[in-house]
């Protein structure tokens, strides 16, 4: 049974929205404007956020963005009437992980919501392991051979994003946005020094990096 957080202003799709997903065992909760989605949208309690960009107070871009940069790893599911290809590519740069046009089909909804959470850690377990290390989102911390590695907030915040979307690549630009603070200044190579810190920290030869790879000319991926 997954969480999820319905944020969506029109009260008739919130409502087939809500009714569907609790046929399929999810616990739903539906919060109708932006504002709201920011607060509620920080818990810890979501799998998932299924996102509607018109909303009033703030759309669902700025709402998306916000969360992303306070470190929030919630997968998103932006849900919008608007279909150019320029409104698909900027919500998923500021950090959603799929895109629904409406009108869509409640199969086609499903299917993207399946595929979404079978991408979180275990089904969203508090702990998440690769080789030698794991990594506990609970305690925030990060353990390698049972033993605790010091890692600072930015590494760690790195780690957690890296896992949320294991198997995509992340371009610096996302990780600025996610690790460090809004309005702080920090070039693409505090990005690179960091993810140097990291490979130490979390692979058996960090010089031939087997799990945080660098992908040239986009960015870095981690296949953990």
């Amino acid at each position: 049974m997954s969480r999820i957080l319905i944020v969506e202003d029109e009260p008739d799709i919130a409502l087939g929205l809500e009714d569907d997903l609790k046929v399929e065992g999810h616990q739903v909760e539906v919060v109708r404007d932006g504002v709201s989605a920011c607060l509620r949208g920080r818990e810890p309690a979501w799998d998932l956020i299924l996102l509607d960009v018109m909303l009033p107070g703030k759309d669902g871009f700025d709402v998306c963005r916000e969360l992303r940069r306070g470190g929030v790893h919630t997968p998103i599911i932006l849900l919008t009437a608007k279909a150019q290809e320029a409104e698909k590519v900027l919500g998923l740069e500021l950090g959603a992980d799929d895109y629904v046009t409406k009108p869509f089909s409640p199969r086609e909804l499903r299917a993207r919501i399946k595929a979404v959470l079978r991408r979180l850690p275990s089904g969203g377990q508090e702990i998440y392991r690769f080789g030698e290390v794991e990594v506990d989102f609970a305690r925030a911390e990060v353990r390698r051979n049972g033993h605790a590695v010091e890692v600072t907030p930015i590494e760690f915040k790195l780690l957690a994003l890296f896992i949320a979307r294991r198997g995509r690549v992340l371009s610096r630009e996302q990780l600025l946005d996610t690790a460090w603070d809004r309005g702080t200044h920090v070039t693409d190579r505090a990005v690179d020094a960091h993810i140097v810190n990291l490979r130490k920290k979390i692979e058996p030869r960090p010089a031939e990096p087997v799990y945080l790879l660098t992908v040239r000319g986009l960015g870095y991926r981690f296949d953990g």
